[in-house]
């Protein structure tokens, strides 16, 4: 009986699900709880829930934040998604590759951030990514650097940065 119940129950939840599209300037509903897919502009919204921008104001551009990136970590990435989730071949290849050598690995999500992705590549001179810079020196992107790892170049570029553990 619990189970014959469970099984209308979800498919009656499936089917309203499939029977609505919901377009991006509407509320959308999910089981009782509504969420927007715009930012409010109500000037009752409290400043900490809406969305900031913490450079703005803070008199560090972008590209400050590479060179300091790339400055202050031995093996920077900058990768679609991160090192746990790579979000494209390319860079999933990049970090299977560096994870080899058990160096730390500092990364930053290219696609949270439209601006941060066009800073780097003005910073580097190289359109597409993943880019991999190790002790402040570009080296390029996933398939240079599975390159040198086939031919022995990485682990003499990585030798001498500690491991993680």
């Amino acid at each position: 009986m619990a189970a014959s119940l469970s099984s209308i129950l979800f498919k009656g939840l499936a089917s309203r699900s499939r029977s609505r599209s919901p377009s991006l300037a509407t509320p959308l509903s999910n089981y009782g709880m509504r969420y927007f897919t715009t930012v409010s502009n109500d000037p009752d919204t409290h400043d900490d829930f809406k969305p900031a921008n913490k450079l703005e104001n803070s008199g560090i551009s972008l590209a400050d934040v590479v060179e300091k990136d790339v400055k202050e970590n031995p093996v920077m990435l900058y990768m679609k998604g991160v090192p746990d989730f790579p979000q494209c071949g390319f860079s999933s290849l990049a970090v299977r590759v560096l994870k080899q050598y058990d160096v730390p690995i500092s990364a930053r999500n290219i696609l949270e951030d439209p601006e941060l992705k066009s800073a780097v590549k003005a910073f580097s001179h190289w359109p597409t990514f993943p880019q991999v810079f190790i002790k402040g020196e570009f080296i390029g992107g996933s398939d240079i650097i599975l390159n040198m790892h086939q031919n022995g170049e990485l682990k003499e570029k990585l030798k001498d940065i500690t491991s993680k553990k």
